[in-house]
């Protein structure tokens, strides 16, 4: 068959070819579905297989932040492959190392970086490091962490013990020991029965307990979003983090922050830790570090810790290895990635939007079933109730009602889906930094809209 008589396939047939090779993440089965087949993304719109245009309000999986079709981020890559494809980080090559020079400015402090490939591979070098350093320090039964339910922090196996979503882990249990979850900062349904004027921080100071009920020098750290994003967006009160800080200091853990989706801008600041005036000993990257358009991801280690692994003992080196971690291509997009956070002013664009927004939907949060809207920066978690006055969280249909209509007109938003039963009530926004004012005003015109058919 020459190329005049090629036809391309319809979106039928797309559809079906979908459905016999694709096993699809976090789907449930539904043989008859139509899976969302993206042909081309732009700015902030994504185009289907039936030509129809989507505003896409979660920036893929919270990740494209400077935004789709960015031609510099692909030249960087292309001209990067061609120069030199590959190396592996046994050794060293310059993209790595002219990135490990721009995320220790964005970070403002002295962190040597592990490159990796995800969130979750980033976070179990990070467990592996910690352990490693306090055995190296002299203190071998440090080797506990402490994360919070509601959290995520990834699929791998240590990555899924420290995450605090049931209903991730259901099957797939028994998981990796030494990983214990306390109670999140969630002011809106307090684990501790508080009200803002009674709170003394009880969910910062149980981080004091749970550490002294295992014995404190069993722990070897804490690990935590600076809000929690995927479990609902959890948004801490404003001492908390620095609250936790004081109390792994105290106990000598180290403190570990999940910047997988918080980090390069998402939250109005370069990092989300920023806005709690705290310095985490480890922190943890992925997503936004190239807007999703390479796999990268970057475990950043205080120089302090670093020192502990110089010894020439046989067993002192960190003896891990990560094939594809560092890419080059991938690290020389992401410098080009942050540059252009940087030169268009994203990170501040997404502090601005995020409180327009915000303020745009201010007059939906008197809706029946709207409970809370809350959220910092472009990440902005919309509470969906059942009753106002008991606070019990909507039932799956009404959220997915919700999503569904947004979808209908032309709006993708997201929800929390999987995670803690019962709770899998909060609609989640989370778009492009890059997105335009019109953009802006048809995200809030369309979310609205759904809101008042499935919410009033």
């Amino acid at each position: 068959m020459n190329e005049s008589t090629m036809t391309t396939p319809s979106a039928k047939e797309w559809w079906e070819k979908d459905r016999q090779l694709i096993w699809h993440q976090m789907a449930r089965y539904q043989p008859d579905a139509h899976p969302l087949v993206v042909t081309r993304a732009e700015g902030a719109w994504v185009t289907d297989v039936e030509g129809r245009k989507y505003l896409d309000g979660m920036a893929g999986l919270w990740c494209v932040n400077a935004g789709y079709g960015r031609q510099e981020l692909a030249r960087a890559a292309y001209e990067q492959l061609i120069e030199m494809p590959y190396y592996p980080l046994t050794q060293s090559h310059l993209p790595a190392i002219r990135l490990g020079e721009k995320l220790r400015k964005w970070l403002g402090d002295d962190y040597l970086f592990f490159f990796s490939n995800s969130g979750s591979e980033a976070n179990e070098t990070a467990f592996k490091i910690a352990r490693q350093y306090h055995r190296q320090n002299g203190e071998p039964d440090r080797y506990k962490f402490l994360s919070r339910y509601r959290a995520y922090h990834g699929n791998t196996l240590g990555a899924m013990s420290a995450t605090g979503q049931a209903q991730r882990k259901y099957r797939y249990e028994p998981l990796v020991p030494g990983f214990l979850q306390v109670p999140p900062p969630d002011c809106y349904h307090c684990p501790f029965g508080k009200a803002p004027d009674s709170c003394s921080r009880e969910c910062a100071e149980i981080f004091d307990y749970t550490m002294n009920w295992e014995i404190d020098r069993t722990v070897a750290g804490v690990i935590m979003e600076p809000i929690i994003t995927g479990g609902g967006i959890l948004i801490p009160p404003d001492d908390y983090l620095k609250r936790v800080r004081e109390i792994c200091d105290w106990h000598g853990a180290l403190l570990i922050i999940d910047e997988v989706i918080c980090g390069f801008g998402r939250t109005g600041k370069p990092f989300g830790f920023m806005h709690y005036g705290i310095q985490p000993d480890i922190v943890t990257m992925a997503k936004g570090i190239t807007s999703g358009y390479l796999p990268l991801a970057v475990t950043a280690v205080r120089r302090e810790l670093f020192e502990a692994f110089k010894g020439t003992e046989e067993y002192d080196h960190f003896r891990h290895v990560n094939t594809f971690g560092g890419n080059p291509a991938a690290c020389a997009l992401a410098v080009e990635n942050l540059n252009i956070l940087e030169k268009e002013k994203l990170v501040e664009r997404s502090a601005t939007l995020g409180e327009q927004i915000l303020a745009s939907l201010s007059d939906v949060e008197d809706l029946p079933h709207v409970g809370q809207i809350r959220g910092k920066g472009l990440l902005i978690g919309i509470e969906l109730v059942e009753d106002k006055e008991t606070r019990q969280p909507a039932n799956p249909d009404r959220v997915n009602a919700v999503v569904a209509t947004c979808k209908e007109l032309g709006v993708l938003v997201g929800k929390n889906g999987d995670t803690v039963a019962g709770f899998n009530n909060v609609i989640a926004i989370s778009p492009p930094l890059s997105l335009t004012d019109e953009d802006t005003a048809l995200l809030v015109k369309k979310v609205k809209q759904a809101l008042r058919e499935h919410a009033s």
